[in-house]
Parts: structure tokens; C-alpha cells; sequence
């Protein structure tokens, strides 16, 4: 049979073989190459675990016990009759606020305790609270006659402020989030490196980022990014979206931002996420003041909890959130 091609056609020339560079795998390549290796009944597996965990927490809710920062003593320990008999035999005390502690270093300080509406006085302890359990600008419970501080009492925080708290830990993972390894990555170095590993930032000599600001088109993961990084790590996750804080009287938005970080500091660790920052963190000051939220934004370079904030447009927000 004639060869019509040709030997010169039928050669195939060699392509020159380049040394391409060896990319490393990321957690998400690995988080993906872990699902090719799973049994039969890798979902029935994690299916019944996840029931383990729903019975477990309605055990939790039925016999009334939470978690709690302070710690809660078990049940078994508890005695609601002498506790019972206790609220019984002690009288109501009054709400105030600790002003000022006078000669704090003495043996006999004084402590100036103010009572809404009413007046200031000097007091002094009773024999049940210890000189310690006292600070400035604490609210304390007082007596009715020689207004005595009895007990300490926890910050007063609004109601609406602590529904925002989400208790749940999200079971958003990074590799539900899609298309953002660069910024997974810088997620991970900001946040969680500072919480997981904060003596990397003392060996180094630096202060870790406070907050964190996402922007971009709706629907590109910004939401999804903040819940991987709340389920990462073991801190406390609250949502805050920005026109709730956007209030009808003067100041009430500043109240509830200050209340927020007040209720974050109580925890250990605490994620604030907030969305649509643009609503109260805009350029434009003159439409948000008749709001009352005209300072608002500047509270969040004041405190010293870690802050998200998401926003689809950047532009239109104030400069000192970058």
C-alpha cells in the first residue's frame, strides 16, 4: 500500500518537557482528597453522631443545665431547700452603682455608690463580700437602711442585645465555601492564628488585628466565610446586623454597641459579626444623625474584641474601617 502521508508527516516531534513548579496541597485539596477514602457508611456514621448530639442536648435542656463560662456546680450538689430558706430570711436589696472606692489600698476603704433617682452616699462592705469582688462603675446590691453593699451584681445588658448571641456552633466548614482559598487563608492567619495561637504573636512581638472587614457582591461567601471561621474555632459567635442598631432616639444605637461589647467580654473568646456595616458605618454622617448613631462606628477601634464586618458595597463606607 502506497504511503501517501509521507515520512516526514508521520514523524511526531518531541515537545520540549518544561519543569513545572510542585504546588502544594492545600487543607481544602486534602479536605477533598479525605472524601475519596470514605467507607459505605461514612454518613450513617456521622448521621448517628449527630443524633448522639441532638439527644444529648435536649438531656441538657430538660434538666435545666447550661453551659456557662463561671462553671455550674452538677446537680447532685445542689440544696433548693437551704436555698429556699436562704432567700427567705434575707431582705430585698436595692440596685446601685460604685462610683468611686476612697483609700482602696487601706484597710478601711469607702466606697461612694450611687442610687438612680435618688442619692449618693459613702458606704461601707458588710461581712459577706470581700474587697475584691468590688470595682468602679459596678453595679452592686444595697441594703435599705445603712445602704451596705451586700453582693456584686453582673453588668445590666439590654434584652435585645443578648438574643443576638448565637449559642449553636455553626457546622459551616471551609470546604463549603467555594472559589475564596486566597481569602480563607488571610481569614485564617487574622483570626484564628490570634485565638488558637496567640504566642506566636508574643514571640514575634506583635499585636494581632482586632477586626476584619469583607466586602463584595452579594452571594460571593462573606457569610459563609464568618460562620467557617466561628466553627473552627471554640469562640463565642454573635450576629449583628447593622440597621438593628438603627434606632428611633438619640443614642440608643451607641447604648446597644457598648452593651454588645460589654456582653462579649464576659466571654472567653468572642466572633462579632457585623452585617451590613454600611447602614451605620457610612461616609455620609448627615443622614445618620438623625438616627443617633452618628459616633457609633468609632466605638469599634475603642474595644478589644475581634469584629467582622460585611458590606457589598466598601466604598460607601467610612474610611477608618478599613
Amino acid at each position: 500500500m502506497p504511503d501517501y502521508l509521507g515520512s516526514e508527516q508521520r514523524k511526531v516531534k518531541e515537545e520540549e518537557k518544561e519543569d513545572k513548579p510542585i504546588r502544594a496541597l492545600d487543607e481544602g485539596d486534602i479536605a477533598l482528597l479525605k472524601t475519596y477514602g470514605q467507607s459505605t457508611y461514612s454518613r450513617q456514621i456521622k448521621q448517628v453522631e449527630d443524633d448522639i448530639q441532638q439527644l444529648l442536648k435536649k438531656i441538657n435542656e430538660l434538666t435545666g443545665i447550661k453551659e456557662s463560662d463561671t462553671g455550674l456546680a452538677p446537680p447532685a450538689l445542689w440544696d433548693l431547700a437551704a436555698d429556699k430558706q436562704t432567700l427567705q430570711s434575707e431582705q430585698p436589696l436595692q440596685v446601685a452603682r460604685c462610683t468611686k472606692i476612697i483609700n482602696a489600698d487601706s484597710e478601711d476603704p469607702k466606697y461612694i455608690i450611687n442610687v438612680k433617682q435618688f442619692a449618693k452616699f459613702v458606704v461601707d462592705l458588710s461581712d459577706q463580700v470581700a474587697p475584691t469582688d468590688i470595682e468602679e462603675g459596678m453595679r452592686v446590691g444595697v441594703d435599705r437602711n445603712k445602704y451596705q453593699i451586700h453582693i456584686p451584681l453582673p453588668p445590666k445588658i439590654d434584652p435585645t442585645v443578648t438574643m443576638m448571641q448565637v449559642e449553636e456552633k455553626p457546622d459551616v466548614t471551609y470546604s463549603d465555601v467555594g472559589g475564596c482559598k486566597e481569602q480563607i487563608e488571610k481569614l485564617r492567619e487574622v483570626v484564628e492564628t490570634p485565638l488558637l495561637h496567640p504566642e506566636r504573636f508574643v514571640n514575634l512581638g506583635i499585636e494581632p488585628p482586632k477586626g476584619v472587614l469583607l466586602f463584595g457582591p452579594p452571594g460571593t461567601g462573606k457569610t459563609l466565610c464568618a460562620r467557617a471561621v466561628a466553627n473552627r474555632t471554640d469562640a463565642c459567635f454573635i450576629r449583628v446586623i447593622g440597621s438593628e442598631l438603627v434606632q428611633k432616639y438619640v443614642g440608643e444605637g451607641a447604648r446597644m454597641v457598648r452593651e454588645l461589647f460589654e456582653m462579649a467580654r464576659t466571654k472567653k473568646a468572642c466572633l462579632i459579626f457585623f452585617d451590613e456595616i454600611d447602614a451605620i458605618g457610612g461616609k455620609d454622617f448627615q443622614c445618620l444623625q438623625m438616627f443617633g448613631i452618628k459616633r457609633v462606628d468609632l466605638l469599634f477601634f475603642d474595644e478589644f474584641v475581634l469584629t467582622f464586618k460585611r458590606t457589598w458595597n466598601a466604598y460607601v463606607c467610612f474610611q477608618a474601617l478599613f
